[in-house]
């Protein structure tokens, strides 16, 4: 089996990418969303398509590497209890992707035409859900670097 997909390799990687998505998503959350109404409406448009633009470059390929790290681990490791929080980890995840979907992006898309109090607000207090979800799973991941590697 190659390194990159042995076990615990495959824990390390997708550790280091949910705990930098924690930590992005905690600046979002409580640096960047709530600077949107600090913009200024004439300027908004603008700068919400280069937000757009500019937070996809990081933020598309760490969540797609992130999913399907999570997946690979789920599939790599070894029957154990283990397996459980794999799975809360992969429950978890898909909650982030669904969030994203179903809330993020639209609201987005709506500021997209100018500012808007309501979405922005909206976007703030649902953007709650993937804070608090990569925040379980960046607590789940640090424990699960502290159990021992399974048995090559």
């Amino acid at each position: 089996m190659s390194k990159l997909l042995e076990p615990w390799t495959l824990l390390v990687v997708h550790s280091l990418l949910g705990l930098f998505m924690c930590g992005l998503i905690w600046f979002v959350q409580i640096v960047h969303y709530p600077l949107f109404e600090a913009v200024g409406r004439e300027h908004f448009s603008r700068y919400e398509q280069l937000h757009v633009q500019r937070v996809g470059w990081i933020v598309g390929p760490a969540m797609l590497a992130e999913a399907v790290s999570a997946v690979a681990l789920l599939l790599a490791w070894p029957p154990s209890p283990v397996r459980t929080l794999l799975w809360v980890n992969l429950v978890l995840l898909a909650l982030i992707w669904i969030s994203t979907a179903v809330w993020q992006v639209p609201q987005h898309e709506t500021l997209r035409s100018g500012y808007q109090t309501e979405a922005a607000r909206f976007l703030v207090a649902s953007n709650w859900v993937r804070t608090v979800c990569w925040t379980l799973r960046a607590v789940i991941l640090a424990g699960l670097l502290t159990v021992r590697p399974p048995a090559q």
